[in-house]
């Protein structure tokens, strides 16, 4: 390991201040990914901003009924916090899914938004890979690429992100809220991660040296249900093959509001305004459904040995819509 210096900020302002100051510094939350890529030589930070003291680890109630969440909330936390299960049990099912029960005590809300793809290409560092050096080539495309994206990829990077807790906060319209040296700003957590395009090696519209402070979860209407589902290669500790979070209002057996966001597809959480779409105001039969998310995938791009993401990805949204439609209709609070 490289040498690095290490210093703990007091507050948001100091740690900004030290990044802008501090030319190749990263900030250290839970530090359950960056740890990592340092011992395999990916990342190389001049200097650790440690922040995982920082007053931003709790779960507070808004005025309108919303959850603001820390971002340095534990994950165990946040999935067993009562109000997130009660009124957004899609991000407590999605965090449970998520590493094991010992990551889950360390890993923070922040941490888990910005963590880096699993390609093994780009945590190889004897391998040519654009997301790690830019300009280097892509090994996943002629190489192993069975878990590698089908949607919004490109020929310089066909990663997926590995979230699960930013799938459900992509379809639960989550903000998250950023702190740096230009002061605060907001930014929808369906906007936050980008596509590869031609600079695979930016994750995120975060700017340089910016800190996630918090996530913040509008009101959920009386009615609302949700889900996570996730397709994985064994049941714990995987990451998805595809998933999918599903948040479902009903009014008069029609959809009222429908928000829909795949995992494992893409470079970042893959929201199915499409489908969505085409369910509003529509009964949620099974053949509608259907309709909708064949529509929605009828644009991903399989590569050579992943096309069996799609239709994994296909069922499993499908299935999950009509059983929440299932459980809509009968559920307290639906008109």
């Amino acid at each position: 390991m490289k040498p690095f210096a290490y210093l703990r900020a007091d507050s948001v302002e100091e740690a900004a201040a030290a990044h802008a100051r501090l030319p190749g510094a990263r900030y250290l939350g839970g530090g359950t990914n960056l740890v990592d890529l340092m011992k395999l030589g990916v990342e190389t930070p001049t200097a650790l901003i440690d922040i995982s003291r920082l007053p931003l680890g709790q779960v507070a109630e808004l005025p309108d009924g919303g959850l603001r969440i820390g971002s340095m909330a534990r994950n165990s936390d946040v999935a067993a916090h009562p109000l997130v299960r009660a009124r957004h049990p899609v991000l407590a099912q999605a965090l449970l899914a998520g590493a094991s029960g010992q990551l889950r005590n360390v890993a923070t809300t922040g941490g888990n938004l910005l963590q880096r793809t699993r390609c093994p290409y780009f945590q190889d560092v004897s391998k040519p890979c654009n997301k790690r050096r830019p300009g280097s080539g892509c090994a996943a495309l002629d190489g192993v690429h069975r878990d590698h994206a089908v949607l919004g990829h490109s020929d310089h990077c066909i990663a997926v992100h590995p979230s699960d807790m930013a799938v459900a906060l992509a379809a639960l319209d989550a903000d998250i809220e950023l702190y740096g040296t230009q002061g605060a700003r907001t930014v929808p957590a369906a906007a936050f991660h980008r596509l590869p395009g031609d600079r695979p090696e930016q994750d995120s519209v975060l700017l340089d040296g910016e800190i996630v402070t918090a996530v913040v979860l509008p009101a959920a209407a009386p009615g609302t249900v949700s889900l996570y589902r996730k397709a994985r290669d064994r049941a714990s500790y995987a990451f998805a093959l595809a998933s999918v979070a599903a948040v479902l209002e009903l009014d008069g057996g029609r959809v009222r509001r429908v928000r829909l966001a795949f995992g494992g597809l893409a470079h970042r959480p893959w929201r199915a305004a499409t489908a969505e779409a085409r369910l509003t105001g529509a009964e949620p039969t099974a053949a509608r459904v259907e309709e909708a998310v064949r529509e929605e995938l009828a644009g991903a791009r399989p590569l050579r040995d992943n096309a069996h993401k799609v239709t994994l990805a296909h069922n499993l949204a499908c299935d999950t819509l009509t059983t929440l439609a299932r459980r809509a209709a009968t559920t307290p609070g639906t008109p």
